[in-house]
């Protein structure tokens, strides 16, 4: 937690330079209000003066009152409308290094410690010497018993002296002490810290599942948005495939402004507001949908320097009620898979956000201001790691199947069986010959159901794109309406890449484990090391 508040701290320059252009924007129209102010004060003043002054200057009033109203406007529709432009000019990469403290300590000061006591001063204490005249009365004897006495004092004087310097060093030798522990605290922490961070950055430069959720998470949570957006989200990392899987919470329809424009009807003294027609409002919403699309994955990719993720997928839902029912619901709204090498051939300061999307094949809903959803290219909930990253204790007693080694009539029934609890009708058509089962289903659903062909890879390594590409051409020449691709392992940004707009499904070996648990009520796992 340490690391993260640190990481978070660092990247706040960037994030206060955002806020900076927002808030000279603001103050722009803070003085357009006082202005508003100062006018209608002036009208007030006026009135025992001039009436005819005073309606004047009232009537100023108002419409710069109007004038700051529209400007806050259109701000609001200028910060939505430039949501993705917003993001280009910030560089959303941690680097680890600055965050390590150097320290500098200060030289110690011993303040008044570090200077000695001066001694005592005999010309403080020696008698005057007696004149001539005193002494034939008798002087050189008080002389004498005067000198005793100042010696005596100049001695316990010394003695006093000697005491308190001793004290002085003792104190400055504890002060001293008291610095270098201090600094070796000081030290001490800057080194823990500094080994934490190092700790952190080789767990992610490892690929470390849950380090790398925590890392991009801290990214999108760097990210600035208006007030009023959820700024909600769920991460997953599948390392496999070096997938990432976003499941981020758009805001409502409410966020576009409900009111185009205002207005001062001076016969009436009364300011009017025009509705903003429900057109453009659900055009700026469909717009605003697709830059943060496109936003939140450029921000990913552009934060991965280490270069860990090869593919991300967008879920983007909307947390609202459903009006017919009263019900919750999260309908997803725009859904997106990408690799690194189509993404980073983007102009995204150039593209219109909407065309882009549809450029990279993303499902987007036709009508998102209805909260009309669409089906998301991968559930986030199947790449839940509950059932990969599950520690058990008795690790020598997990009962639940390895599906590696199952054998090959073994695992094809148990995806046979996976798929019919799906409700597809399944055949068998041959066995496989890579420990897997080829079959053609059938979806008895309306509309979208008919002919469905299945392949599934028992592998340890990533699939290969030709067996993605082998699908395809099985599909085509079954006449199938889909395709589905099973595996054990993960896949690599070109079978995803190659899947893109095609009527193919890629099941990877996180999503297998999910399926079969919620399906099929087989709670199995993949564990390579067992083969070794």
């Amino acid at each position: 937690m340490g690391i993260l508040k640190e990481m978070q701290r660092a990247h706040a320059r960037q994030v206060r330079a955002q806020r900076q252009v927002q808030a000279a924007a603001y103050r722009h129209h803070r003085q357009l209000q006082r202005e508003a102010e100062r006018a209608m004060k002036e009208a007030q003043r006026a009135a025992p003066v001039n009436e005819r002054e005073r309606k004047r200057l009232y009537a100023e009033a108002r419409i710069a009152e109007v004038a700051a109203m529209n400007a806050d406007l259109q701000l609001r529709l200028d910060t939505l409308d430039n949501l993705l432009a917003a993001t280009l000019e910030v560089d959303d990469h941690i680097d680890f290094s600055r965050l390590k403290k150097n320290v500098t300590h200060q030289p110690f000061n011993p303040g008044k410690l570090g200077s000695p006591l001066p001694p005592p001063d005999w010309r403080r204490f020696e008698p005057s010497p007696p004149t001539i005249l005193s002494k034939m009365f008798g002087g050189q004897t008080r002389y004498q018993q005067q000198l005793a006495i100042a010696q005596h004092a100049f001695a316990q004087s010394q003695a006093e002296h000697a005491t308190a310097e001793a004290d002085r060093q003792r104190k400055l030798a504890a002060a001293h002490q008291s610095y270098q522990r201090r600094c070796a605290k000081i030290d001490e922490e800057t080194a823990a810290h500094n080994a934490e961070i190092d700790r952190f950055a080789a767990a992610f430069a490892a690929g470390e599942p849950a380090v790398v959720v925590e890392y991009f998470s801290m990214v999108l949570g760097n990210s600035v948005y208006p007030d009023d957006f959820p700024q909600q989200f769920r991460l997953a990392y599948v390392p496999e495939s070096r997938q990432l899987v976003v499941e981020y919470h758009l805001p409502t329809l409410d966020v576009v402004p409900p009111v185009r424009e205002y207005r001062y009807v001076k016969v009436r003294d009364e300011i009017t507001s025009a509705t903003r027609p429900a057109k453009d409002s659900k055009e700026r919403y469909a717009n605003l949908v697709a830059q943060l699309t496109l936003r939140t994955v450029h921000e990913l990719f552009e934060a991965d320097r280490a270069g860990l993720v090869d593919t991300i997928v967008f879920n983007g839902i909307v947390d609202t009620t459903d009006p017919r029912t009263g019900a919750s619901v999260q309908p997803c709204l725009v859904t997106l898979r990408t690799t690194r090498d189509v993404f980073s051939g983007l102009h995204l300061g150039m593209v219109e956000p909407s065309a882009c999307l549809h450029h990279l094949n993303a499902s987007v809903s036709r009508r998102p201001a209805e909260l009309a959803p669409v089906r998301p290219v991968l559930e986030f909930d199947m790449v839940d790691k509950r059932f990969v990253d599950e520690v058990d204790v008795l690790a020598d007693l997990d009962q639940r199947p390895n599906l590696l080694k199952l054998s090959p009539t073994e695992f094809e029934s148990l995806i046979q069986n996976l798929f019919a609890k799906m409700g597809l009708d399944t055949k068998q058509t041959r066995p496989s010959r890579d420990g897997g089962v080829d079959c053609v289903a059938f979806d008895p659903r309306p509309i979208f159901g008919g002919k469905v062909v299945i392949q599934a890879k028992r592998y340890r390594n990533t699939v290969d794109v030709s067996s993605v590409r082998d699908l395809f051409g099985t599909v085509q020449n079954e006449g199938a309406s889909k395709g589905i691709l099973v595996t054990t392992s993960g896949y690599g940004p070109a079978s995803y890449q190659f899947a893109s707009g095609k009527p193919l499904e890629l099941i990877d070996g996180s999503n297998l484990l999910f399926l079969l648990a919620e399906h099929a009520e087989v709670k199995a796992r993949v564990d390579p090391s067992e083969l070794d």
